[in-house]
């Protein structure tokens, strides 16, 4: 059975998507399999890199890509969740052949303010929510496509 291909969009592809990649590659064993790509190119957050490297994570030398590359590449996934404010998602392309889009809406860590220890707080906060939808989704894409 081919995996089922999953990409996770945000504004810059520079922590919530990221995230989101890194825990759906790991939960979803190679029968769920995750890209992400972002509206704009950014750079990598390094409060989502060390967030994400507490818990054994390296997604430091992970690439920021755009999703209007994947697009004009004709890269083909049957779900597309998008990780920003409402009206950011809406300017995502219209991939030919998602079954779904999904919304998760959850804070941008680069607008997060005060000591480095208090923005690395709150992004261990939202990293916190995406695993939790993540390991979500996993349960619901298994049980969609009878996955065990």
């Amino acid at each position: 059975m081919k995996p089922i291909k999953v990409l996770f969009v945000c504004v810059h592809n520079s922590a919530r998507s990221q995230m989101a990649e890194a825990f759906l590659n790991h939960f979803g064993n190679g029968m769920i399999i995750a890209e992400s790509a972002g509206l704009e190119k950014g750079i990598l957050n390094p409060f989502a890199v060390k967030a994400m490297h507490e818990l054994g994570y390296d997604i430091s030398k992970n690439e920021v890509d755009s999703v209007f590359e994947f697009f004009k590449a004709h890269k083909l996934y049957s779900y597309i969740v998008t990780v920003c404010d409402e009206a950011s998602g809406q300017k995502c392309p219209i991939f030919p052949g998602v079954r779904d889009m999904i919304h998760w809406s959850l804070e941008d860590p680069a607008s997060f303010e005060g000591t480095e220890e208090d923005r690395l707080e709150k992004t261990r906060g939202i990293r916190d929510q995406i695993k939790a939808h993540v390991l979500e989704l996993v349960e619901d894409l298994k049980k969609q496509h009878g996955l065990s």
